[in-house]
Formats: structure tokens, C-alpha cells, sequence
């Protein structure tokens, strides 16, 4: 299932990216492009008016001025004197391209026809050689299709004579470098996309790892849950079909053992509703200043029954100096002390001893049980706070189902402490509580 969630997510999170970069290239193009063809569009606009008004001041267009116009601009010079075409590109423009009669004719007829163009005229009043200069610029495409030329009409008027000088500007460099500007573009976003995507499916792979931890926990919980049910129902109901038939002394023996079951599964429901609070996040916290060393008296005062019963002394060690109230709820501090001194009194041996101590170091309360009992495995303490995990050798039936620790760590959260077990010298185990 969280394969298919994966694949899902990585599809959605590369598709999203992929549009986004899709419709931001496109419109970059778009806009680009446009102002490429702005450009070149100005850039031929403002030679034009040089080239008109350079033509202004010549009495005489020859065919080397023709000539060395066409080579510095990269423009072709088509000129007619009263519609007569120049000697010029007879001998050179036509004869380089047999279609240039028809390309001019073309744009001629685009010139006069087609196209609603805008001139800038000036009368010449201060004694030039012509009358009237005017020029009109405007994209031409002979096919009909997409501009491919860039053209402009230079007019001179003389009396009754004319000249027409028709220039063209190939816009085949420009779409090449717009071609270059696109396979770029197409390179560099199959590439964005291709990272995009790898990067996708890391990323949701991340994302989900804690759905899917999560999803693990709770079937591990689920399981475990049902095989520490399993066992208390079975003795039950194994001991109500006893009672049946049993006397009466054997059936008080059987009704002790459904009691105690009993109450075995109320402790084990008790402690799961406590996590499920806790997950849900509904784990009550009512936190106010309370006085710390109190706290662990009377939490040591009702467990001493239970170490005298073992056999087992139970020592507090406090501070000398008066200290400062903690922020915290008493009665989940007491529920967690509770659940530490209940461990180590359950799997420390008749005769030893536990002690509880409460420190306070650099603005932080360190609250400390520590026992010579067996000990926990370094292997084992970084799992022992995992809910229903138990150490093998502790597997025995004291009561114990593997919540408690779990349920100190969630209170420690609650308090935004840390709660930590290590060795103590000579053996045995201690857990450290510090809170702020």
C-alpha cells in the first residue's frame, strides 16, 4: 500500500513541478522571444533612418555606395529610379538569386497593398537635395507564414522624379538563435524534471517514513496488545469452566485467579488508554509550581510496604539547600515515579537495595532511581522505552507488560525533559529524569 502511496505521491509532487516549469519556460520564451524580435525590429527601424538620411545628402547613388552599404549592414539594397530597377542588382543581387525579382515584387506589393503602415515624412525646406524623404519599416514574409524578413521602403521625391530603395533584413540569425535559445531550454528543463523527479521520490520516500513507522508501531502494538490478552482471557475462562463443577473451597481458589486476572487486564487497559491519550494528544497536563522533594517522600512512603515485603531497603537522597518549586503536574510526576520504583522494586532481588534522589543542576531538576538488580543490557536500552518491549530475561509473569516505561517517556515529553538508564557502579540499573 505505502508503495502505491509513494509512487503516487512522487507522480504528483514531479507532475505539479513539471507544469510549473513547463508554463514558466514557456512564458519566458514567449516573452523573450517577443523582445528579440523587438529588438532587431528597433535596431532596423533606427538603420533605416541613418540609411534615409544618409541618402539625403547624396546627389548620386552609385553602385560601390550600393555595395559597401549591403556589406557593412548584412541588408539587401533593391533600388528603382521611376520604378526602373538599378543596373546594380541586375548584376549582383539577381544574379546571386533568381527568385529576388519576385521576393521584391512581393514586398513592393505588401509595401503599396497589404500592409497599414506608418511613415515619418520631412519636407526638406533647408536646401537639400530632394524634396520630400520618407521611409516606412514593417515585417514581410512572401510566403504568408511567419515573418522571415524584416523590410523597409526609403521614398526621395525631386520634382517629378523618383527613387525607391527597398532593404531587406534577413531574420534567418535571429529564429537560429532563437532555435539555439529553445533546445537549450527543452535540455535544461528534461534535466529539472529528471532531478525533480528523482528528487520527489526521495522526498515523499522521507515524508512517509514516519507514516509508515507509525503504521508499524501501531500493528506491533495491536499484536502485542492481543497476545497479552490472549493469556489472561484463556486462564478466565478456563477458571469460570472450572467453576462449574467445583466445590466450594476449589471454587474460591478459581474466582482468586479470575480476580487476579481481572485486574491484570484492567492494569494492561489502563496503561493502553494512557498511550492512546498520548497519541491523540489528549494526554491531560495541568502543570503549576510544585515542590519536588515532597513529591519523592511521599512517593517512597508508599512503596516501602512493597520493599519490606521483598526484603529491600528504599532510601531518599535530597539536598541539603532549600529548593527552588518546579513547573510541573505533581500528579503525573508522582505516575511516573510510581512506574520507576514499581520496575526497579518488581526485578531487584530480595535483600537489595534502591535508592531515589533528587538533584538540581544549572536551572534543571534530575530526579534519579537506581537499583542493584540484574541490570538492562546495552543492547536493550535503547529499545527498553518501546512500548510491550521487555528484555528476555524479565519475561516472567510479575504483572509487568512492558507500557510502563513507555508511558514515563510520554510524561517526560509532556514536561519537555529527557528521560535516560545507564549502569550504576557495582551493577544494576539507573533511570535519570532531568526536567527543566
Amino acid at each position: 500500500m505505502f508503495r502505491k502511496v509513494h509512487l503516487y505521491l512522487t507522480a504528483l509532487c514531479a507532475g505539479i513541478t513539471t507544469v510549473i516549469i513547463l508554463v514558466m519556460s514557456l512564458l519566458y520564451l514567449f516573452l523573450s522571444e517577443k523582445e528579440l524580435y523587438e529588438t532587431q525590429y528597433r535596431s532596423f527601424q533606427n538603420d533605416i533612418n541613418t540609411i534615409a538620411t544618409s541618402l539625403e545628402q547624396q546627389s548620386v547613388i552609385s553602385m560601390e555606395w550600393l555595395s559597401k552599404m549591403e556589406s557593412r549592414s548584412g541588408y539587401t539594397f533593391y533600388a528603382l529610379d521611376n520604378d526602373v530597377p538599378f543596373l546594380y542588382n541586375r548584376l549582383t543581387s539577381l544574379s546571386a538569386n533568381p527568385d529576388m525579382p519576385d521576393l521584391l515584387s512581393s514586398c513592393l506589393d505588401a509595401y503599396k497593398n497589404s500592409f497599414e503602415y506608418t511613415y515619418i515624412q520631412e519636407e526638406l525646406n533647408n536646401g537639400g537635395l530632394y524634396n520630400t524623404c520618407f521611409h516606412s519599416e514593417f515585417p514581410f514574409n512572401p510566403a504568408g507564414g511567419k515573418h522571415e524578413y524584416y523590410a523597409g521602403v526609403i521614398e526621395l521625391e525631386k520634382n517629378a522624379a523618383s527613387l525607391q530603395i527597398v532593404i531587406l533584413s534577413p531574420l534567418q540569425f535571429l529564429q537560429e538563435q532563437i532555435m539555439r535559445q529553445r533546445i537549450r531550454f527543452l535540455l535544461i528543463g528534461v534535466t529539472a524534471i529528471v532531478l525533480l523527479t528523482l528528487f520527489s521520490f526521495f522526498f515523499t520516500g522521507r515524508v512517509l517514513q514516519p507514516v509508515i513507522e507509525s503504521r508499524r508501531q501501531q500493528t506491533a502494538f495491536v499484536a502485542a496488545a492481543s497476545h497479552e490478552l490472549r493469556t489472561p482471557l484463556a486462564v478466565i475462562l478456563s477458571a469460570a469452566e472450572c467453576c462449574r463443577n467445583a466445590e466450594k473451597e476449589n471454587r474460591i481458589r478459581f474466582l482468586d485467579t479470575i480476580r487476579q486476572e481481572s485486574e491484570f487486564m484492567s492494569s494492561l487497559v489502563n496503561d493502553m488508554l494512557t498511550l492512546s491519550a498520548s497519541d491523540s494528544h489528549s494526554f491531560s497536563m495541568h502543570p503549576c509550581p510544585v515542590e519536588l522533594d515532597t513529591l519523592l517522600i511521599n512517593t517512597s512512603e508508599a512503596f516501602e510496604p512493597l520493599a519490606a515485603k521483598k526484603k529491600q531497603s528504599l532510601s531518599v537522597s535530597l539536598p541539603e539547600n532549600a529548593l527552588p518549586p518546579c513547573t510541573a503536574d505533581g500528579e503525573r510526576i508522582v505516575q511516573l515515579l510510581s512506574i520507576l520504583l514499581h520496575n526497579a522494586i518488581s526485578y531487584t532481588p530480595e535483600g537489595g537495595c534502591i535508592e531515589l534522589s533528587l538533584t538540581h543542576k544549572k536551572n534543571r531538576f534530575y530526579l534519579s532511581v537506581s537499583d542493584n538488580g540484574p541490570g538492562i543490557p546495552a543492547e536493550d536500552r535503547k529499545k527498553i522505552f518501546e512500548r510491550f518491549y521487555r528484555a528476555e530475561k524479565s519475561r516472567s509473569a510479575k504483572g509487568h507488560f512492558g507500557l510502563g516505561l513507555s508511558i514515563a517517556s510520554e510524561i517526560v515529553k509532556l514536561h519537555h525533559g529527557s528521560i535516560t538508564v545507564g549502569e550504576r557502579v557495582g551493577g544494576g540499573s539507573v533511570f535519570t529524569v532531568a526536567l527543566p
